[in-house]
């Protein structure tokens, strides 16, 4: 016997009934797009790994210790699947040039992949749903996408999730904060754990997003960009707050924040869950007005967010919303095997009407079939036999109320008095 294979660890498959919130989930993020006038764009799961290096940083934790990268056997290329999309967004909008014509509003959908310690809410591939405005300069994109990513919560009945902020400023503000990060923790080296040691001189403003509980005294006195920002990075950050402020959204100035990617500058922000354990960031973003630029296109400002899939559905298990079950109109019972082909067309004309319908298959006596049709929760059983293929009919028997068994006629196409009887159809899929 040939040994079991099994998924890769921390890749996991998604499964019925668990992939009816999943599709449930992607319709609200439709939607969701659609009110904001966000168009779909889809990227290859594989992308140049200098593309990464260059837009994510060469010291960042996914650079340096997380990314799946390959060399390309046929042609030497260095390969990596990707870590994130937001510098592969920017690639294809570079390299397309999209931003001919004005700004664009785009979102995505996928999987992205990185090599850590499997854990709740962390996989090595994981999904998420991103929106990112190009060519927007001011604050006000800032808040449609906070606001944005409100409105969602709000369409999957999700409560308790936390906004902070914080403003990163432009490059100039932050080299003189990085300066006196790095003076302020060379003189308490003896408190630093091995990481921060390692990013002191290459990216000390990674230390302040250390999640040592041993250091997180240290990290609460160290100098805060904030105090440096200038006259354009304070008013940017002061309107984006009086922006949420109007719309009614609560949020904490979190000087802290700082994301895990180099190219974020100005506004930051994310949404945090109590819920979570460890993985408590829900969604996260912010402007990025550099990035084009430095992965070659002409110089235009950014902004966006992403969120994580299982996240969100982790949340959702947890407030017991599940999806309503997408159960059948009706299940067709073939107890005469010349019924065959009109039990087929009679099938293919409910679908077309909308109607969903299951075939039974695999053969079975009269009996088997009908525990089937039970078991599939469909509404009716329709029973092709010997009498009703004679008649040009087929036997309609409730399988939910009860009742006598009714015959009704195929002969139109479709079926109306069949149809009739089936409606209304089985309601679509949503949570309860």
């Amino acid at each position: 016997m040939n040994p079991k294979l099994s998924a890769v660890k921390g890749m996991n498959d998604i499964l019925p009934p668990d992939s009816a919130r999943w599709e449930w989930f992607e319709q609200q993020v439709r939607e969701l797009m659609r009110l904001y006038g966000y168009r779909n764009i889809r990227t290859p799961i594989v992308e140049p790994t200098p593309l990464f290096v260059r837009g994510i940083g060469e010291v960042t934790d996914i650079v340096e210790k997380e990314m799946y990268s390959f060399t390309d056997s046929l042609n030497g290329e260095a390969l990596t699947l990707r870590p994130e999309n937001t510098a592969a967004i920017v690639r294809a909008a570079v390299e397309h040039n999209l931003l001919y014509d004005g700004g664009k509003r785009l979102w995505y959908c996928g999987p992205m992949f990185r090599h850590e310690r499997p854990q709740r809410g962390r996989y090595r591939q994981f999904h998420q749903v991103g929106a990112e405005a190009l060519g927007y300069a001011g604050p006000d994109v800032d808040a449609e996408l906070i606001l944005m990513a409100r409105r969602l919560w709000d369409m999957l009945g999700l409560r308790g999730l936390r906004l902070e902020i914080n403003c990163l400023g432009h490059a100039g503000e932050r080299a003189r904060h990085r300066a006196r990060l790095i003076e302020y923790f060379e003189a308490h080296a003896q408190q630093l754990d091995d990481d921060a040691r390692r990013r002191l001189y290459s990216n000390p403003l990674r230390i302040l997003d250390t999640k040592n509980p041993a250091m997180q005294q240290l990290v609460e006195q160290a100098p805060r960009l904030l105090d440096e920002l200038e006259s354009e990075s304070r008013e940017h950050f002061e309107q984006l707050q009086a922006l949420l402020r109007a719309a009614g959204q609560d949020f904490v100035v979190n000087p802290r924040l700082v994301r895990g990617l180099d190219y974020y500058n100005l506004s930051v922000f994310e949404w945090v869950s109590e819920h979570l354990g460890a993985q408590a960031t829900v969604c996260a973003g912010g402007r990025y007005d550099g990035l084009i630029e430095q992965i070659g296109g002409k110089p235009a400002p950014a902004c966006g967010w992403a969120l994580g899939i299982e996240r969100v559905l982790d949340l959702l298990a947890q407030a017991e919303r599940q999806p309503a079950a997408q159960l059948p109109d009706a299940y067709v019972v073939l107890a005469h095997a010349p019924a065959l082909h009109q039990a087929l067309q009679t099938a293919e004309a409910l679908r077309a009407a909308g109607m969903q319908v299951v075939m039974n298959a695999g053969g079975g006596s009269l009996k088997s079939q009908m525990k089937r049709a039970d078991a599939s929760g469909a509404r009716f059983a329709l029973i092709f036999g010997e009498q009703e293929w004679m008649a040009g009919e087929v036997g309609l028997k409730s399988l939910r109320q009860g009742g006598q068994q009714q015959q009704r006629s195929v002969a139109l196409q479709p079926p109306a008095l069949l149809l009739q009887s089936l409606a209304p159809a089985a309601p679509s899929a949503r949570l309860e």
